[in-house]
């Protein structure tokens, strides 16, 4: 079999990854056993890449359309595919072997992923405050660009330490204790029991990009939160996926 290429952002952080996005596409990969390679694209570079190799534009939640990673090339079958979704639909479809959406669960999976979203998304402009500080310059200026755009302020005014600091805080302690309950309905430590599912690989990622763009001290206490039931469960589902 011929090695799949995922197309990945570059960090100053060793093993450079960093993108919750990308890992969500790195764990179905390795969590299914298939062989990858990964070719590392600077933010500037994305979009004259993803042009050159033929990938298409995604969709953003305003509906604007730009290029994006992750993206998936399958020399195998010929595909192309762009975002973390349909990524996992992808090989979920032309590698089911270990699935990823068993006992039909794929639209509730949808519903929990949209749902971990809407919890987190008011606080993540704290952990993208932190990104921009962890790429290399080239990155950084073009991620801190789009970001002020998109956010309508300057990258100082993103969460600054004090009441809006508190508050992105108070708000993913809140997303991560909506989880834990979540969690709890079954008995195992997946969110489907005893099943592993994409669910958990979406939440690891989330966990997997706070780990590495956070602060240690601030991962550290993330990690604590739930008598350490994050730090677990990354960890669980890391080697799971053979990334460990």
């Amino acid at each position: 079999m011929i090695p799949l290429v995922l197309y990945d952002i570059p960090s100053k952080l060793e093993g450079k990854y960093w993108s919750d996005n990308v890992t969500k596409s790195r764990f179905v990969l390795g969590y299914k056993g298939l062989p990858f390679r990964v070719e590392w694209v600077e933010f500037p570079d994305i979009a004259p890449r993803m042009k050159e190799i033929g990938a298409r534009k995604n969709r953003l939640a305003d509906g604007a359309e730009m290029y994006t990673l992750p993206v998936l090339s399958d020399p195998n079958t010929g595909a192309l595919v762009t975002d973390s979704w349909e990524i996992a639909e992808y090989l979920e479809k032309t590698y089911p072997e270990k699935s990823i959406f068993s006992h039909n669960s794929k639209g509730l999976i949808r519903a929990f992923t949209t749902a971990v979203i809407s919890l987190v998304q008011p606080a993540a402009i704290f952990p993208i405050l932190r990104a921009s500080q962890i790429l290399d310059e080239r990155s950084a200026e073009c991620y801190i660009t789009t970001k002020e755009v998109m956010f309508k302020a300057k990258i100082s005014e993103f969460s600054p330490e004090g009441p809006k600091r508190d508050e992105h805080w108070a708000i993913i302690e809140r997303a991560f204790t909506t989880s834990k309950d979540w969690y709890a309905e079954e008995e195992g430590k997946w969110l489907m029991g005893d099943v592993f599912s994409y669910a958990d690989i979406f939440t690891a990622s989330i966990l997997s990009w706070l780990k590495r763009v956070l602060h240690e001290d601030e991962w550290d206490k993330i990690a604590s939160w739930h008598d350490g039931r994050w730090g677990e469960l990354l960890a669980d589902v890391e080697k799971q996926c053979n990334r460990i």
